[in-house]
């Protein structure tokens, strides 16, 4: 699309230029001033209409070449989060390092994705209230997630507790004053649950990442309830936002509402199931490709994703996964971390998107 910018500044020209022109014609001087105010009259209208007419506007995008330094739309960064290429490399050990970056092309250039370092990601989240919730695949983002705010010295330390089988996490980091809470919640009406919790509590976090499937599809493996499980919680969402508090006035009179700051909904998609390398008999048979591909239609479905007009920006696991591979994997479901680091990386780079922020 030309911009108002480049419109004005083209509108500037002709109108200079074309009557000094005209005045290398001989032209009277009050027959030049009245076509140059006509000129400006015609030109100034036109582009205050241009954006009205899309067809005006796309033809002119078309037609004039722009240059690389246009600033891309907050939605078409979004789109991009995801356009990510792995990497591995063999280790004297004969075990492999993975590596991850954006690609090279222009759009992903122009959103200036960061991988943020341990200072950025501090500072993004210092003060903050971040609640992961969800199965192992949860788990594991956290743990990619405080690997970042507190490096591998200190993650030593939590690592057994981080990881008892089938249990939450608490952990607050002092330096920054930001509170993490991981909830054990492998189904989805685990997740309502704890959002009513909120509502009831009328205490909400500031980023709230959420995800199950996995296990509904190895333990209910039914497509539809999982369906209407999914619309329940966003029932729950629909109840959550828009927030509001109320509070007493002083003097007694009565109670004021006041808006308070939405949460930033993350939904941690399932990864990419490689059948052959799952380690049971009924694993290979119930979480199947067509299963998977069911249940990702449910979630759909239920309009919770933003990419389907719901509140929840998708953090897509199965594309990351696919792109790492077969070879990322040892079980056919739980990646290496390269994958969960670009998700944890994915989701703070949407983060200050959503705030407008650059660092």
């Amino acid at each position: 699309m030309l911009g108002a910018v480049q419109l004005g500044l083209f509108a500037a020209g002709v109108v200079l230029f074309v009557p000094m022109g005209m005045a290398g014609w001989h032209l009277s001087r009050n027959k030049m001033l009245f076509f140059s105010c006509a000129l400006f009259i015609t030109l100034a209208v036109g582009v205050h209409l241009v954006p009205y007419f899309p067809s005006v506007t796309s033809f002119l995008g078309s037609a004039v070449p722009f240059s690389s330094s246009f600033i891309v739309s907050r939605d078409s960064c979004f789109s991009l989060l995801h356009e990510i290429a792995f990497d591995f490399q063999e280790l004297s050990n004969n075990s492999k390092r993975g590596s991850w970056k954006w690609v090279d092309s222009e759009n992903v250039v122009d959103c200036d994705f960061q991988k943020l370092t341990k200072n950025d990601a501090s500072d993004l989240l210092n003060g903050s209230w971040v609640v992961v919730a969800g199965d192992s695949q949860a788990r594991l983002m956290v743990v990619s997630l405080l690997e970042l705010l507190l490096g591998e010295n200190e993650m030593e330390v939590i690592k057994g507790d981080l990881f008892l089988r089938h249990s939450d996490y608490n952990i607050f980091v002092d330096k920054i004053g930001m509170k993490l809470d991981f909830m054990w919640a492998p189904y989805v009406c685990n997740l309502t649950d704890l959002m009513m919790g909120f509502k009831e509590n009328k205490s909400y976090p500031d980023v709230f990442v959420m995800g199950a499937g996995l296990w509904d599809m190895l333990h209910v493996n039914n497509v539809s309830e999982y369906g209407v499980s999914l619309k329940s919680l966003k029932y729950s969402l629909v109840l959550l936002l828009p927030i509001s508090s109320s509070f007493a006035n002083s003097d007694g009179s009565g109670t004021n509402v006041v808006p308070i700051r939405s949460p930033n909904l993350f939904w941690l998609g399932m990864p990419k199931l490689i059948s052959s390398m799952l380690n049971t008999e009924e694993k290979r048979e119930k979480m199947t490709d067509v299963m998977w591909q069911a249940y990702n239609d449910e979630l759909y479905r239920s309009k919770l994703l933003q990419q389907s007009g719901g509140p929840l920006f998708l953090l897509d696991v199965h594309s990351l996964s696919n792109n790492c591979g077969a070879h990322c994997t040892s079980d056919g479901m739980h990646y290496e971390g390269a994958v969960y680091e670009a998700s944890v990386h994915i989701m703070l780079n949407g983060l200050l998107i959503e705030s407008n922020q650059k660092l």
